[in-house]
């Protein structure tokens, strides 16, 4: 007779396939296609010129015996000093807010767009006041990819925030808002990071789709799933984003001091060194789900239902306990991680079916989720 797993005890299998597909995200090599509306698209020239200066240094350095020992305990050196420098920050989570710059503003919007009965007037002056934000939605409303109502003349550019908020209108910003907070804690700017965060951000896309499906297939707020699946996301970013700083910070400063030495060997060695990737995907595993909710609770959102689910999603063991909101978004996450997974053939469909059960989907929610564009969420 069968065992079925759905929804008891998280199986080690199911764990194992979950870790999978972050050392992917944050480990894996592979190169990813910019997706539609991609940040940091420019970047992708000095990524592909970092990486090939990085593996032509590492060829050279393995053929010479001296420089291969310099390079291995120079690079172990600086990877560790930028460990060490993680670890610390993340010990702190509110050292972790400070750094990343989030503010109350940006998580009470996220908030208030839960509220059904919204009025558009309450955003407003918190938008003002998050300039990159406001110049998000001015440009998209702007954009002539848009295809949201503008004035007949399209040569007039929309800069009142006012009437790009009623242009736009309080559904969609429920989308858009999340979407450009997401996409905005996102390591930007960063060549080292580019890879990771195009892959980070398809995940988060197909997660925010899968939940806003799944959440509308059974009559619930889909705003909710939508935003709880993005902020699922949220604790990875600011990781990521702060190793980045912390590793350009520190590789920038010892490049400086090794060239003004003149030592050419240990200057090679430092250029040579890599992100440690792994060592922050273990500090990702470690902390995320738990940094989800904890950085909320620091800037006084504990009662939010945002942070509630996001609490559920790290305290509950068994998939069964979790609440129906909390439900979707895990469901939502499991097929991203499926998908992804699949399309890098990193699972297989025995495997595929144990993440289903787990999950417990039924043939109905699969349906719907197959026949689903996930390359691009309907902005306007």
């Amino acid at each position: 007779m069968a065992i079925s797993i759905a929804g008891g005890v998280r199986p080690g299998k199911v764990i194992e396939i979950e870790r999978r597909l972050y050392k992917q995200l944050i480990v894996g090599k592979h190169k990813v296609n910019a997706m539609p509306d991609e940040i940091s698209e420019d970047l992708e020239e000095n990524a592909n010129k970092l990486d090939i200066e990085r593996q032509a240094l590492k060829l050279r350095i393995d053929k010479q015996a001296k420089e291969k020992q310099v390079y291995l305990e120079v690079s172990a050196l600086l990877t560790h000093t930028v460990n060490n420098a993680i670890e610390h920050q993340l010990a702190n989570p509110q050292m972790i807010l400070e750094a990343s710059a989030i503010g109350e503003g940006q998580i009470l919007l996220l908030d208030l767009l839960l509220d059904p009965d919204l009025n558009i007037n309450r955003l407003r002056p918190i938008i003002e006041s998050i300039s990159w934000l406001s110049r998000d939605l001015i440009n998209l409303i702007n954009s002539p990819a848009s295809g949201h109502r503008r004035p007949k003349n399209s040569d007039v550019q929309v800069t009142d925030i006012k009437l790009v908020l009623n242009y736009i209108g309080i559904e969609n910003l429920r989308l858009l808002i999340p979407y450009f907070c997401l996409r905005h804690w996102l390591p930007t700017g960063n060549a080292n990071l580019l890879w990771i965060t195009r892959k980070l951000w398809r995940y988060s896309m197909v997660s925010a789709i899968a939940a806003q499906t799944l959440a509308e297939l059974h009559h619930k707020e889909p705003s909710l799933a939508y935003c709880c699946a993005l902020m699922y996301q949220f604790a990875t970013s600011i990781i990521l984003s702060q190793s980045g700083h912390i590793f350009d910070k520190t590789w920038g400063t010892w490049l400086r001091e090794a060239s003004l030495s003149r030592e050419k060997q240990v200057y090679d060695a430092i250029m040579a060194t890599d992100f440690p990737a792994e060592a922050v995907l273990e500090q990702v595993l470690q902390h995320s789900h738990s940094l989800n909710w904890q950085l909320l609770s620091l800037l006084q959102f504990d009662d939010s239902a945002m942070t509630q689910v996001l609490k559920e999603l790290d305290h509950d063991y068994h998939f069964t306990e979790l609440s129906v909101d909390a439900a979707i978004v895990a469901k939502a996450s499991c097929y991203a991680k499926v998908l992804l997974l699949e399309e890098q053939q990193q699972i297989d469909p025995q495997e595929k079916r144990i993440m289903f059960d787990y999950y417990q989907f039924s043939a109905q929610e699969l349906i719907r989720l197959k026949g689903k564009n996930f390359r691009k969420l309907n902005l306007l």
